[in-house]
């Protein structure tokens, strides 16, 4: 006959087993068919098996003046926030795998910020300095409760939450994960994560219906709020996937690049890499399959692909190093440098930085961005930002010149100064010049062309000042004078890089971490 446990102990039992998912099958169902996942089962799907520790569970409501006890332990378990620590990815890095996991209760009074969420974030935060643990943070929710009684309050701005989760910036990598609605005190912790990772059917925003109408400005649907395709039109949200089960399985995978080097993966076959720069100068082409054939063969996820899309931002690894690729793409705006590319670089270039990632630069540009409209988006501010992120980079850094490296644009692209990668090389069909080639005829010639007086004699002569400059402008030219380290067959671009990565390992400086990582 089984063993009859202490009244205590099966008190302690039966409360733990009230906060689970099979303990309110009413709410589960209710969720699943809305077409979502609990937050525990997110976290069960994120973790490895075992391995959380939660915080907090027992926490209810702090709603004692207008409820039952027994009604909130039934209806509010973990105060709608389950939290604690974890291992993810245990199977690639053991030990090195220990992460941090919280995630808002969509079932408990619809994922709102209560007291007792505000305090176990509090202490999660501080834990999470002190271990140093890189963090996800599943954030659907509606902003802070106004329904709690048991506490006395005016404004609650005193709530140290936000400024625990700001602090954490630069100090370990932090991915939010939303689904659905996210709103208000939720959306400034989606916000001030260094990556997103959102749903089809998430709508994120700084204020909610209710917000938005208080403030006059007419009623809004919840779901119109900040629907995905406008996130990712403006790169608030960095990937964009089908539902929670994808979101979690990529936020596995973007966690591990933060997370350490893998045993080497498969090799794209390098020599198609002489194929995929056309010979035309002014032809455009797609860079991306140029990044996906110098990295380990799916181990690349692009960032904010919709956003400022004539700069490709990416995550990969090359033979299991993680690493940082930005890229020009000439597929828009000829790859020039405009504002919104500037700061998505800029920022990209901060994260690699304050984790540890080398980065890796495709240049093909034709410099920044020029003209009254590009100088109303404040241009000179922007684009000068990527220069100065560029100087003040510590991780590894090196430049590939792929097809045209023309001014201050392409400077930017190799951190100031093409001596200022560890290694600057370039593809036979590179060019480099100070501007592009015909902007520099047209304005060292100006004299010249002015004075013939027929049209289609200028045009002519146009030409074949472009052609001398041309030749002039080959990267095995500019490799004569030692502008480059050197000019190489596309096929070996990767196991540079490498070899190039291997050795700046050896002997690399303790790497200054940044005060904090740019949230734009």
């Amino acid at each position: 006959m089984p063993e009859e446990l202490p009244a205590d102990l099966a008190e302690v039992i039966a409360r733990r087993t009230a906060t689970l998912d099979e303990s309110r099958p009413d709410a589960v169902e209710r969720r699943h068919r809305a077409g979502g996942h609990t937050a525990r089962e997110n976290i069960d799907d994120l973790v490895d098996p075992e391995s959380f520790v939660e915080y907090g569970r027992f926490a209810i409501a702090a709603q004692r003046a207008r409820r039952e006890v027994q009604d909130l332990i039934e209806r509010t378990p973990a105060d709608g926030l389950v939290a604690g620590t974890a291992r993810v990815n245990g199977h690639l890095f053991g030990e090195g795998s220990a992460c941090a996991v919280l995630a808002y209760d969509y079932t408990v009074l619809a994922g709102t910020q209560g007291v007792l969420g505000h305090r176990k974030k509090d202490r999660l935060f501080e834990l999470i300095e002190r271990m140093r643990l890189p963090t996800v943070f599943f954030a659907e929710g509606g902003g802070g409760r106004p329904g709690d009684t048991d506490h006395p309050v005016v404004s609650a701005l005193d709530t140290r939450a936000f400024a625990l989760w700001a602090r954490l910036s630069g100090i370990v990598p932090r991915i939010a994960v939303v689904s659905g609605r996210c709103f208000a005190g939720n959306a400034v912790i989606a916000g001030c994560s260094d990556l997103i990772v959102a749903t089809e059917n998430s709508s994120l925003g700084m204020g909610g219906p209710a917000m938005i109408e208080g403030g006059g400005l007419g009623q809004v649907d919840p779901d119109e709020v900040g629907p995905l395709e406008m996130q990712t039109a403006n790169g608030v949200v960095d990937v964009a996937v089908a539902d929670e089960a994808e979101a979690t399985a990529v936020t596995k995978r973007v966690l591990a690049y933060f997370q350490g080097a893998t045993p080497a993966g498969t090799e794209p076959d390098q020599s198609s890499l002489r194929e995929l720069v056309p010979e035309r100068q002014r032809r455009a082409y797609a860079v991306n399959p140029i990044v996906e054939t110098l990295c380990d063969e799916g181990s690349v996820t692009f960032l904010r692909e919709r956003f400022a899309p004539e700069l490709v931002t990416a995550l990969g690894r090359i033979e299991g190093r993680a690493i940082g690729v930005i890229a020009n793409n000439t597929m828009h705006m000829a790859g020039a440098i405009t504002s919104d590319a500037a700061d998505k670089a800029s920022r990209f270039m901060q994260l690699c930085d304050a984790f540890g990632l080398p980065l890796v630069s495709l240049v093909d540009t034709p410099g920044m961005m020029v003209g009254p409209k590009a100088e109303a988006t404040a241009l000179v501010r922007h684009t000068s930002r990527l220069l100065v992120t560029g100087a003040a980079l510590r991780v590894p850094f090196i430049a590939v010149i792929l097809r045209r490296g023309y001014g201050l644009g392409a400077q930017a692209m190799v951190a100031g100064s093409l001596h200022e990668p560890l290694l600057t090389v370039a593809w036979p069909s590179a060019h480099l010049g100070p501007m592009g080639l015909a902007g520099a005829v047209k304005l060292g010639f100006r004299k010249e062309l002015e004075a013939i007086a027929d049209e289609h004699e200028r045009e002519q002569r146009i030409r074949d000042l472009t052609a001398m400059a041309e030749e002039n402008a080959k990267a095995l030219n500019a490799a004569t004078l030692f502008e480059l380290d050197d000019v190489i067959d596309p096929a070996d671009t990767r196991g540079l890089i490498a070899a190039t990565l291997a050795a700046a390992s050896e002997g690399t400086e303790p790497r200054r971490r940044h005060r904090f990582v740019d949230t734009w």
